[in-house]
């Protein structure tokens, strides 16, 4: 390991379950500025099996969350040390990992990523960066969003850049701070009902375009007390579980109206949360794919500029981050911003396993 060059892979798997996320990256340090490149790439897809089990291990026993933890971590083990050996990468000075969110609640003072457990060093011969929500809760803050200080490092030209994933979330600078939050479930809810129709998604936002706004489903939406809140604020499958989907299904509509009328939902609120309607937005994320999706967000924001970047950043910018944020902890700087999560202090999160 140079001091300014590292040679990493970041590993991401986000709340709308396409899979785990895997990219290899070398970055350098030249003055105050960060290069990146992102050389191989890949998504590995859950298996059905997985898709159930996270789904539901949010109302898992302690006990059967601890298996799951267990079995989880060999699942990352085999799936990282198979992309090492397929692209045949060495030297590599650390594995970068978030791991998979299965609890979130910082008001409870408790968020949980699987996949984190000390052996996985051992089990792909790495050194291992990973954990990196825990210790901001600990600090009083939401232990999300991480991302943003990424995005204040490697994507500093844009006014605004926002995640489309299983949920939607911005960052910006304001007043010399980085400013971020989660907005709303996106992926999480279209995907629920894409996958009740017999598709793992709404391909380009295709179904969603043909059905009609419900105007009283969308109002009822718009009220939820969450988008009334300040920031710092984030959000975990539970608030999807418990508040969205129950109140979604107590209308009785067919799949191609809830499905409009939660695209426009969603787009109205990224509109409502940035404070500036002028600009450029940088999006990235699968929902960046859902043409409608992102017709909808233009036509609330006719004054902004989308800028959707290339195939690779656009699904692998998490991993991205994340690995620079496993750096940032092996360097022993900040990677976590008191102004986004609201922690008493900004701080360098994550926990280093080394190999035994």
């Amino acid at each position: 390991m140079k001091e300014d060059y590292y040679n990493v892979i970041g590993v991401m798997s986000g709340t709308s379950l396409d899979g785990i996320d895997l990219a290899h990256i070398e970055f350098q340090k030249k003055g105050e500025k960060w290069d990146f490149k992102i050389l191989e790439s890949e998504t590995v897809p859950y298996s059905k099996e997985w898709v159930d089990i996270l789904k539901l291990a949010v109302d898992f026993s302690e006990d059967d969350l601890k298996k799951t933890n267990q079995e989880y971590t060999k699942l990352l083990a085999f799936v990282i040390s198979s992309f090492i050996d397929k692209h045949k990468i060495k030297n590599l000075d650390a594995v970068c990992s978030h791991g998979h969110t299965i609890l979130h609640q910082p008001q409870n003072g408790i968020t949980l990523q699987i996949g984190n457990l000390p052996e996985i060093s051992n089990l792909i011969q790495q050194l291992v960066v990973c954990d990196f929500r825990v210790q901001d809760v600990q600090l009083g803050g939401q232990g999300a969003p991480l991302v943003p200080i990424g995005d204040r490092i490697l994507f500093p030209e844009y006014d605004y850049c926002m995640n489309l994933g299983g949920f939607s979330n911005v960052s910006f600078e304001e007043n010399g701070k980085r400013i971020a939050f989660d907005i709303s479930p996106v992926n999480t809810v279209l995907n629920f009902y894409a996958n009740q129709l017999g598709l793992d998604y709404d391909d380009k936002g295709t179904i969603s375009r043909s059905g009609k706004t419900n105007q009283n489903l969308l109002d009822k939406l718009n009220n939820l007390s969450y988008y009334h809140t300040k920031y710092p604020k984030s959000l975990g499958f539970e608030f999807v579980k418990e508040t969205v989907m129950p109140l979604i299904e107590n209308f009785e509509i067919n799949i191609e109206d809830k499905l409009r009328t939660f695209t426009e939902h969603a787009a109205i609120q990224i509109a409502s949360a940035l404070p500036n309607k002028k600009g450029s937005l940088f999006i990235t994320g699968g929902g960046a794919y859902n043409t409608f999706f992102i017709e909808t967000v233009q036509s609330y924001l006719p004054e902004i500029k989308i800028i959707i970047p290339s195939a690779k950043i656009l699904e692998f910018k998490e991993a991205l981050i994340f690995a620079l944020l496993g750096i940032l902890k092996l360097r022993e700087e900040n990677n976590v911003l008191c102004s986004v999560t609201g922690a008493k202090k900004d701080h360098s999160s994550g926990v280093i396993h080394h190999l035994k």
